[in-house]
């Protein structure tokens, strides 16, 4: 785990790969789960027996945005910032998913630091991130997300 204790070791990271997260097994539990909370039950999510026989992909695949959830979640495996008063999920930019992930695939976060600001005292920092899914050749998707973080 990278650990970036001020904007000054952030910086020496820029154009840098900062890590890759563990690997997230995404299971129809969790498909489910999703579908739920985001009142999305399209079938090619949430009918495993439909899917098979009438969808393209031959099982159920996870949401889209199911998968840029995970970013959160796979961002703090890879690094730790520390001395901060806050953390503000700022945006996403430019992601174009690439691959279906299929139910049951294990998926993992590559980050790398593209750009990183100053301002005011406030740290703007754009980390491209790619979901990479195991044993597959393209990615679930690429794009830019954006934190804000206000170091101590």
């Amino acid at each position: 785990m990278l650990v970036i204790n001020n904007f000054e070791e952030y910086e020496s990271h820029l154009g840098k790969e900062l890590g890759v997260s563990q690997w997230h097994t995404i299971d129809q539990e969790q498909i489910n789960k999703f579908a739920d909370a985001t009142l999305d039950h399209q079938w090619i999510h949430t009918d495993p027996e439909k899917a098979k026989n009438e969808g393209p992909f031959k099982a159920t695949i996870a949401h889209g945005y199911l998968t840029l959830s995970l970013i959160p979640y796979l961002w703090k495996q890879i690094a730790d910032v520390r001395n901060i008063k806050m953390e503000i999920n700022y945006g996403i930019e430019r992601f174009k998913f690439g691959q279906a992930v299929l139910v049951d695939s294990e998926v993992q976060l590559k980050a790398k630091l593209n750009s990183i600001s100053n301002l005011r005292g406030i740290t703007k920092v754009t980390i491209q991130a790619t979901l990479v899914i195991k044993d597959q050749p393209k990615p679930a998707y690429v794009g830019d997300v954006v934190f804000l973080y206000h170091f101590i």
